[in-house]
């Protein structure tokens, strides 16, 4: 099960440490910053699930962090939560125009983190999922020119497969079956070769039936299971 990885980013050093510490008892992997020009930075390197942001910061006020983010190439889509102790109207408005996803007002407690954590923890795994890659090992056939070669899958997303095998390069057209190890479910689709290494080659899915991309939805959902959801 993997958990979801955060960026809280607040300069109240009480709230960042209550944050990181509820959060971090909920299973999530958590990376707590106190300087909004420093979370720039991590935006701009690493992948997040989620962004708790705090607006009144020195050195960059969280709408400016909030642009910054939806300009990143790594966390554009990334769902961001505003938390701030102001409730009017204009503030919303100027906070779900610069891209947040969710507003959370301040002071805030144990309980009402909690609560917030679990409302918005679907959507946070649904947007990782939409990418994610889960470790998958099965023998996958592949159907290229009239000819089948067999291979070895190595990780599933819903956009495609890296698997390892022969007689396939790059933009080639391939049709691949294999079976998900839970339900027993044998997937079938339509792809393109993406890229190659000396090992591996990046199957890209362009067709498959909405009955196999569901079952490839409901499978990467329960190796994701977050600890806290299965209790």
């Amino acid at each position: 099960m993997l958990s979801l990885k955060l960026l809280i980013v607040e300069d109240d050093a009480p709230s960042l440490e209550l944050m990181n510490e509820v959060f971090t008892s909920l299973k999530a992997e958590v990376l707590p910053v106190d300087d909004g020009q420093r979370a720039v930075a991590l935006v701009n390197q690493e992948k997040f699930d989620g962004v708790f942001l705090d607006l009144e910061m020195p050195k960059m006020h969280g709408f400016d962090l909030a642009r910054k983010i939806r300009e990143s190439s790594w966390n554009k889509l990334t769902p961001i939560v505003i938390v701030t102790g102001r409730d009017d109207r204009t503030t919303m408005q100027q906070a779900f125009a610069a891209g947040a996803t969710f507003f959370l007002q301040k002071p805030v407690d144990r309980q009402r983190l909690s609560t917030l954590f679990r409302a918005v923890s679907g959507s946070l795994f649904e947007n990782r999922r939409r990418n994610a890659r889960v470790p998958l090992q099965t023998e996958v056939l592949c159907d290229i020119d009239s000819r089948v070669v067999l291979g070895m899958s190595w990780n599933l997303s819903q956009g495609g497969m890296q698997i390892e095998t022969a007689g396939l390069k790059p933009r080639d057209i391939v049709r691949v079956s294999f079976r998900l190890p839970t339900s027993g479910t044998r997937i079938e689709a339509s792809g393109v070769v993406a890229w190659q290494t000396e090992t591996r080659q990046g199957i890209q899915f362009t067709k498959m039936s909405e009955r196999n991309a569901e079952a490839i939805r409901q499978f990467i959902a329960e190796v994701e299971k977050p600890d806290w959801a299965a209790n």
